[in-house]
């Protein structure tokens, strides 16, 4: 059972170029440039985190700077103290004070759906 419950760790003095795809809760502190993707986990960018990559995760959860478009299926928070530069697309959100927050935001009720959706007439115009 403690297993279930434990969390995927990049540390504060690593760094990673490329692409990160899981199916458990990650919590990074280091510095990661690419994309993160983890359809039905948690993403936490800590404190210490500096991070310029395309963020999709079940919940999403900033306390660090991240330069980039941040994609969850239910929430995303901004906790005090953090810096987010990109468009947020999320059913939820939730922004401390003191949070800094530059971009859109796109609060929709079924996140995948309406990205399906909008795909599919654009293929039967094209017809």
């Amino acid at each position: 059972m403690a297993l279930e419950n434990a969390h995927a760790h990049i540390g504060k003095t690593i760094v990673i170029c490329g692409e990160v795809k899981g199916s458990e809760d990650l919590i990074v502190d280091g510095r990661v440039e690419g994309t993160v993707s983890l359809s039905e986990s948690r993403l936490t960018i800590g404190p210490s985190a500096s991070v310029a990559a395309d963020l999709s995760a079940k919940d999403i959860l900033i306390l660090g700077q991240v330069h980039g478009n941040l994609v969850a299926s239910g929430r995303v928070e901004l906790r005090a103290g953090c810096h987010v530069e990109g468009d947020i697309r999320a059913l939820r959100l939730a922004v401390e004070d003191n949070a800094v927050f530059r971009g859109k935001v796109d609060l929709t009720q079924a996140v995948s759906k309406s990205a399906e959706s909008a795909k599919a007439p654009q293929a039967s115009g094209v017809s």
